[in-house]
């Protein structure tokens, strides 16, 4: 998948194209050999591709020593290691040659050759300002995609070029930003980049999840994905606009959204964890409603079907609860013209009604309980769900209920209370439902959460812990009496 360069990297590249070496003093001083020159100037003075392509492919071999060297035999990187502006033309040049004669980029492998060893170093910089580093990372970006190599040098080279455009993607630079991406799209080209860029999520996944949390107004101001479970994300503060002013862009979204659409084809073996890590099902809802335009719409549905085609079993429920399906309706009523995106809205849709159609009520509520997060959904305030399903709630796979209700309720959530309140009354339903079960809730410290919870500075909170303690108390009374 070939998508233009960033304006800023396609004006530096620019500049450097039309800047004047002194090639002849350069030669004379040493800084480059005679044939480094004779192989330059022949494809400098080549400016349209086809001259350039037949003059390579014409020399292959002499062009792979040129930029990687051989025995005895130095790069031209080597040689003109203490020239910043003779290393930034080759860079151009090779990234140049890489797209006009894609055979070039398999001949630098040649003989088990390892390509990256004299560029990598190039790669770290103390000044901020240098531009080497950006563009050694596009012309090694552009070296790994063409030559689609998966060898031992190529693994061994993936996470330093991650880790450095890791620190552009997690620049306040919306254009560097976008430059990282867009290398990163054209890395994630097979199975084993795909798994070394999710190896090192921390530093490549986590910085656009940032990005697109933002865009779907979540990540500032103190909101957190809580924000979009309980639907007080703030969509004002998004740059959906297509301005890169405070927000962000309609271009760097469209990146975003495009290289985590290329790992959601591993998504059976990382799609419960990206949703577990990111909250992605909810996040990409979110996004879906928000989408202004039908390229974005296209990635968010194709990687949504993805995820849950391939986990069904435990995304199918998440999604349900995150309210996709009714967003999938809403998304008919727009005039779509793309085939693709039609086809997999239709796929998703499908899906998920085959879905609902077998749900139970227990079932949502299970799956409510076990993603984490709760609402105000229907089951919570229904005696009749909860006279007809306690008992089964705490049986249910040797009371992985209570337990999760436990965890949940340790945390503080400090930007969505209302979990703690749901958390509360669901304990005290239990206990009312079946009071001869309460040793199974203090066993995992649920009574013991519930009696901290009435310190809560939300009401509702103390509201929902006093009626659930009050349960207790009261079947514990009329233990005592008997």
């Amino acid at each position: 998948m070939s998508l233009d360069p960033p304006t800023y990297l396609a004006s530096l590249q620019s500049n450097i194209r039309q800047r004047p070496i002194p090639w002849d003093g350069a030669v004379r001083a040493g800084t480059l050999s005679e044939d480094h020159y004779t192989k330059i100037r022949a494809v400098d003075k080549a400016k349209k591709p086809e001259q350039r392509k037949e003059i390579v492919q014409g020399d292959l071999d002499g062009y792979r020593l040129l930029f990687v060297g051989g025995a005895g035999k130095p790069s031209v990187i080597e040689s003109a290691a203490q020239h910043a502006n003779v290393i930034q033309y080759i860079l151009v040049l090779l990234s140049d040659l890489l797209d006009d004669v894609p055979s070039l980029a398999k001949a630098l492998f040649k003989d088990n050759t390892d390509p990256y060893r004299h560029f990598l170093p190039l790669l770290k910089s103390s000044n901020t300002e240098d531009a080497i580093p950006l563009l050694t990372a596009h012309a090694l970006a552009s070296l790994m995609a063409t030559a689609r190599d998966e060898s031992q040098a190529t693994h061994q080279a993936l996470p330093m070029m991650f880790s450095y455009l890791s620190s552009l993607a997690k620049s306040t630079d919306a254009g560097l930003q976008d430059i990282a991406v867009l290398e990163y799209s054209s890395l994630l080209f097979g199975h084993v980049s795909r798994h070394q860029f999710w190896d090192h999520r921390s530093e490549t996944i986590a910085p656009l999840i940032k990005i697109l949390q933002t865009a779907a107004g979540v990540g500032s101001n103190g909101n957190s994905s809580a924000s979009l479970w309980s639907g007080n994300a703030s969509v004002r503060s998004t740059g959906f606009e297509g301005s890169l002013g405070g927000g962000v862009g309609l271009q760097l979204l469209y990146h975003v959204l495009l290289v985590v659409w290329q790992m959601s084809f591993e998504a059976a073996e990382m799609g419960d964890e990206l949703n577990d890590e990111y909250d992605m099902i909810i996040l990409y809802t979110q996004l879906l409603r928000l989408s202004p335009k039908e390229k974005t719409t296209r990635l968010i549905v194709s990687t949504l079907y993805n995820l849950l085609e391939k986990n069904q079993k435990s995304l199918l429920p998440t999604a349900v609860l995150a309210r996709l399906p009714s967003t999938l309706e809403n998304l008919t009523s727009r005039h779509l013209t793309d085939p693709d995106l039609l086809e997999d809205l239709e796929a998703l849709k499908e899906m998920l009604d085959e879905y609902t159609k077998t749900k139970t009520t227990f079932d949502e509520y299970v799956a409510e309980v076990q993603s984490g997060h709760l609402r105000w959904s229907p089951p919570h305030r229904s005696s009749v769900f909860w006279a007809e399903n306690a008992r089964k709630i705490l049986d249910f796979e040797n009371g992985v209920i209570p337990r999760k209700l436990a965890e949940i309720m340790q945390q503080s959530w400090d930007n969505d209370k209302q979990v703690l309140a749901i958390a509360c009354s669901d304990v005290g339903n239990l206990v009312k439902e079946v009071p001869e079960k309460r040793h199974q809730l203090e066993k995992v410290g649920l009574k013991r959460r519930i009696m901290e919870l009435m310190q809560s500075e939300d009401e509702n909170v103390r509201w929902e812990s006093l009626r659930a303690l009050g349960g207790w108390l009261k079947y514990s009374f009329e233990e005592m009496s008997i």
